[in-house]
């Protein structure tokens, strides 16, 4: 991860799939394949963005005994496929980054075992899913939100716009980039916050109207952020010149966080009235070698320590009530008050013939 959260959702359903190469990085351990092969080693298996600091992992190594393995299987989209594909012979003990855009996919592929982590009753109430096998456990939550480049704004006397509808006027003509759906997480879930916005009859309609005022689509968040945005730091030195993307809404804090020096305030900025509210989820992986370890890692990932420094590792919000929210969220990146949302049941009855009606009504 370089400055803020990147995937690229790879969808099974549409053909698109792609089998990444594992890398592995964690405290003691090498790379390999197959599950954990002692009872004493029990290993992650991630997207890319995965991330802790090494005392609050040592922590956990120290007070359980485990070692932890972490297996980084590419973006979260190809990482749940590659997950689907060898859940008979898994390649570790749990699953860390299938969020509520696939997760009904997971779940119907039979992914993961149940198992209640202690700390669930912790878990704020909005984020608690399969309540009744307990299958996955909530980890973290952000929001899916068009970033604006303050400079250009202010450079042309124009307000940034802050809704969905905002971003079909004249004034934003030709402004905004955005990931293609059907390879891109981020690039799905503002297809799903548009599909949330405006219904199933509405959305395609607002789409045509994204096309005619220039909308322009790259296939993952890495080309629309760093290349095509104009306010992203790598963005103005690339010559990126649209200065609406979509993005997180974590996005502000990291230009911040990751700027030497630091800036007084945050070079990008939210428009609110677009965000769609992703909730990402870990599960003890079916078939899994070391059950009892994958069950103390769930057990971490709820505890306050891991929580609390999760936000500035891997740029989301904990679950957890009470968890801190580090002060540069607090101050660059508030969350959205009301973001667009979506049962996971209405996107996994939804989500490939939504996808497929985007690819033909804006790559055609």
């Amino acid at each position: 991860m370089n400055n803020t959260r990147k995937f690229t959702a790879v969808v099974v359903g549409l053909g698109l799939i792609t089998l990444p190469v594992l890398s592995a990085c964690g405290s003691s351990s090498e790379s390999g394949s197959g599950g954990s092969g002692d009872s004493k080693t029990v290993t992650l298996v991630s997207h890319d963005s995965w991330a802790v600091s090494k005392g609050v992992l040592a922590d956990f190594e120290k007070q359980s005994g485990y070692t932890v393995k972490v297996l980084k299987d590419g973006d979260a989209g190809q990482a749940v496929n590659k997950a689907i594909l060898t859940k008979d012979n898994p390649q570790g003990d749990v699953f860390f980054g299938v969020d509520n855009t696939l997760l009904s996919r997971a779940l119907d592929n039979g992914l993961f075992q149940p198992y209640e982590a202690k700390g669930a009753d912790f878990v704020l109430p909005e984020y608690r899913v399969d309540q009744d096998k307990h299958r996955v456990t909530p980890v973290d939550t952000g929001d899916i939100c068009v970033n604006y480049d303050k400079a250009y704004f202010t450079e042309h006397k124009l307000d940034p716009p802050q809704s969905f509808d905002d971003l079909t006027k004249p004034a934003y003509k030709n402004l905004l980039v955005t990931e293609n759906a059907s390879t891109s997480s981020p690039g799905l879930g503002f297809l799903l916050g548009t599909a949330a916005k405006y219904g199933d009859d509405g959305w395609q309609d607002y789409w045509k109207k994204l096309e005619s005022n220039g909308v322009k689509v790259v296939d993952g968040w890495e080309q629309a952020y760093y290349e095509e945005f104009s306010g992203s730091s790598s963005g103005r030195k690339a010559g990126g010149d649209r200065p609406l993307v979509v993005s997180y809404a974590s996005s502000p804090p990291a230009e911040v966080v990751f700027a030497d020096p630091k800036p007084k305030t945050a070079p990008t900025g939210v428009a609110t009235g677009t965000c769609f509210r992703q909730v990402e989820y870990a599960g003890l992986l079916s078939n899994a070698r070391n059950t009892e370890g994958g069950k103390a890692l769930l057990d971490f990932l709820l505890t306050k320590e891991f929580q609390d420094d999760m936000p500035l590792n891997m740029f989301v919000y904990p679950v957890r009530e009470g968890a801190q929210v580090p002060e540069e969220f607090v101050k660059y990146g508030p969350q959205a008050e009301d973001p667009q949302t979506m049962d996971p049941a209405e996107i996994a009855a939804n989500r490939d013939q939504w996808v497929k009606s985007w690819t033909s009504l804006v790559l055609k």
